[in-house]
């Protein structure tokens, strides 16, 4: 499945709050997901294996790395949990890094908002405004980034340019 994102992560120390925000605008609750996210050597973009107990999937993407909102180029590919395939991923390409997080998942019709404490990080939002189909094209998809920056009050030095495995791999060098 092709998916256009547009989407945004902050650092955010006030976790409890902005979640709070959110749930007065009635969102619905997906659950609380434990996931790893193990990352793959590739040429270009980036390949992660998501195991979770509410989501498991192959994700390709390709996004620059830019704070604010910002365009994503998935390839998804959802599946039942199976270890021979993170196997064959782990020969074939090698692993680059593993994101151990905890993730609360809540959608707002076509927009999904993660609030995440991840190992070795700590805790950030992050906001995906998502076009399954084509029928939602990328201002629209940015408005709605920039909407929800503004009611969580998301300010310029809050924003994380990279991915988390890019994140954990400077961290491991410090």
């Amino acid at each position: 499945m092709s998916i256009l994102n547009v989407e945004f992560k902050a650092r955010a120390n006030n976790l409890f709050q902005l979640e709070n925000k959110l749930l007065e605008l009635d969102p619905v609750y997906m659950g609380e997901d434990h996931q790893i996210d193990t990352y793959f050597n590739v040429a270009r973009g980036r390949l992660k294996l998501r195991e979770g107990n509410i989501e498991n999937a192959l994700i390709y993407y390709e996004r620059e790395n830019t704070t604010a909102a910002k365009q994503s180029d998935i390839l998804l590919y959802q599946h039942k949990p199976d270890r021979q395939l993170k196997g064959i991923l782990s020969k074939v390409n090698g692993i680059k890094a593993i994101v151990d997080k905890k993730r609360k998942i809540y959608f707002i019709g076509n927009v999904k908002f993660h609030f995440d404490h991840v190992q070795q990080l700590g805790t950030f939002v992050e906001v995906e405004a998502i076009d399954k189909d084509g029928s939602i094209d990328v201002d629209k998809l940015k408005e709605q980034c920039n909407f929800y920056a503004t009611l969580f009050g998301i300010q310029s030095s809050d924003y994380i340019a990279f991915s988390y495995s890019d994140l954990l791999m400077e961290s491991l060098k410090e």
